[in-house]
């Protein structure tokens, strides 16, 4: 077993100690605020003038400014019948009127449900019946659905943040206490995938406090930094690792209702953002734009949320932003999004290409097919617990952790005695080609290695012969014009044979998940359908 306690330096963990949390002990912080309200109200207390955010429609709002506002929804939703307990959805653009309700459900010890404003109607109308909610939260721009949704007219509140006038403005109420303690549960989220097969994954007040203060803790973030939040903030990402921990340390941050890689590179570079977190196809995306703002020197931190981010990329990072650490995080919904966390700066490091170590507070280990620890070096499933861990889903879906916390994670890795894990793929990902295994992040890395290549996602196809083999979808890079001979020739000196994609097809852009993930499931269907064209051509 890896535990965070042991990987990381002493220092970096003054005022953590052994706590009880639910059922389980866990190391943590020795002061954490009760609550996602008490967090924002203390610094609020502690630097009041101070701006928390500024969002789309150009409205600096100071932490007392943010808070007044908390107070008078929280007052508003209290005379509507909000209380502990109660699940309160939010179908809002990032927005500040998004961040408001966040923290006034909070301030009632309710449940706040995040759902993503790229769904369609539908989609969201499942979510909204599977988390039995009470009360939906939901911007003007979706007015047009509220018949359409499983809600009676008078539990939904409409706002206007996309105006610029402050959205709940002349809402009436009656003060109200602050409630909440630490095991709580705060938000619920839904993991990615289809609406019908998604988990409502429970996070409790000392979850997402912990995560936050952890990031906080490691990546050094002080009331000088500056993040931006562009990718979807009804994730763990821009909910948890961004908007809470930066509203914890008293820092501002800046809200996008949409990601445009070049709008944000542009207030990076008037607003001096210092720390920015994403995806690797965030980074992607921006990175291609690096011509365009060959100067930024205001960024010091680039983190990547991913199990692993090309080494490549992370390079091309170091030689545009030199001051810049960029860093790997790994985590998931379930783990309040920390559990693993590169400790150096990648690019320069010998470990250029691991995932990380477990953050304190969480526990790693790698077990076999039987349940049994694998020795270090050999490849196993990745198993957490600790302090940001849920305790389940809602309903009590099936998936959680076991009785001793253990949160089987689904992703198959190997690490050193160190503590340092490398997370090489989905287990449902592996490839087994007749007996041999192909993991597709791995020869992902490869095919981006080669000059033709600017991006790749490979999947596996059933074969007659192999049971399945390995195929790959290909974005060129700017210029090139490669082809699947000459792909598979590049790969011959590289890898060994069974590694090689039996099949290749170019596209312009990688599919992607709602989560901004590689759509394998989409590469597979687009490769069948590419094989079944031409035998009919044949």
């Amino acid at each position: 077993m890896m535990s965070g306690a042991v990987c990381w330096n002493r220092a970096l963990q003054r005022g953590m100690g052994p706590h009880a949390r639910g059922a389980h002990m866990v190391h943590t912080f020795d002061e954490m605020p009760s609550s996602l309200y008490h967090l924002l109200r203390a610094s609020a207390r502690r630097t009041p003038e101070a701006v928390a955010v500024v969002d789309d429609a150009g409205r600096p709002t100071t932490f007392s400014q943010l808070l007044g506002h908390v107070d008078a929804l929280a007052s508003h939703l209290a005379w509507l019948g909000v209380a502990r307990g109660s699940h309160v959805g939010l179908l809002m653009y990032a927005d500040l009127e998004f961040v408001v309700a966040l923290f006034a459900v909070s301030k009632l010890a309710g449940v706040c449900v995040p759902l993503p404003t790229k769904y369609r109607v539908l989609e969201v109308a499942s979510l909204v019946e599977a988390a039995d909610l009470s009360l939906l939260v939901a911007g003007g721009e979706f007015g047009g659905w509220g018949a359409r949704l499983p809600l009676a007219a008078d539990r939904i509140i409409w706002t206007r943040g996309a105006s610029g006038d402050y959205g709940f403005s002349g809402l009436g109420g009656f003060p109200c206490e602050a409630a909440g303690t630490s095991d709580d549960p705060a938000i619920m989220m839904f993991t990615s995938g289809t609406t019908s097969a998604c988990k409502g994954v429970v996070l409790t007040n000392a979850n997402v406090c912990h995560a936050s203060m952890i990031y906080a803790r490691l990546m050094g973030t002080t009331p000088y930094d500056r993040c931006l939040i562009s990718t979807p903030i009804y994730y763990v990402t821009g909910l948890v690792a961004l908007l809470v921990q930066f509203l914890y340390v008293g820092a501002t941050t800046y809200l996008h209702r949409v990601f445009d890689a070049c709008r944000t590179l542009a207030c990076v570079r008037d607003e001096k953002i210092t720390y920015l977190h994403g995806s690797p196809t965030f980074f992607a995306e921006l990175l291609a734009l690096k011509d365009e703002f060959p100067e930024l020197p205001s960024v010091r931190a680039l983190l990547s949320g991913s199990s692993y981010e090309p080494v490549a990329t992370m390079r091309a990072f170091h030689a545009w932003m030199p001051p810049a650490s960029f860093q790997v995080v790994y985590g998931m919904t379930e783990t309040s999004s920390p559990a693993l966390l590169f400790p150096y700066d990648a690019p320069t490091s010998i470990f250029a290409g691991a995932t990380g170590k477990p953050v304190p507070g969480v526990d790693a280990k790698i077990v076999d097919e039987d349940g049994r620890e694998v020795a270090s070096g050999q490849t196993g499933e990745l198993l957490v617990r600790g302090a940001c861990v849920t305790q389940g889903y809602y309903g009590g879906a099936a998936g959680g952790p076991d009785d001793e916390g253990w949160l089987a994670t689904g992703d198959m890795a190997h690490a050193n005695e160190e503590g340092m894990v490398w997370v090489v793929d989905r287990k449902k990902d592996m490839i087994n080609r007749g007996g041999e295994k192909v993991w597709c992040s791995e020869l992902e890395e490869v095919l981006c290695e080669l000059p033709d290549v600017a991006g790749a996602c490979v999947t596996g196809i059933p074969h007659e012969l192999y049971g399945e083999v390995p195929v790959a979808a290909l974005v060129p890079a700017l210029g090139c014009s490669p082809t699947e001979e000459g792909v598979r020739r590049a790969l011959a000196g590289r890898i060994a044979r069974f590694k090689i994609p039996a099949h290749v097809v170019f596209v312009k852009k990688i599919p992607q998940t709602a989560a901004e993930k590689p759509d394998r499931a989409a590469v597979r269907d687009l490769m069948l359908s590419s094989l079944s064209a031409h035998e009919q051509e044949g």
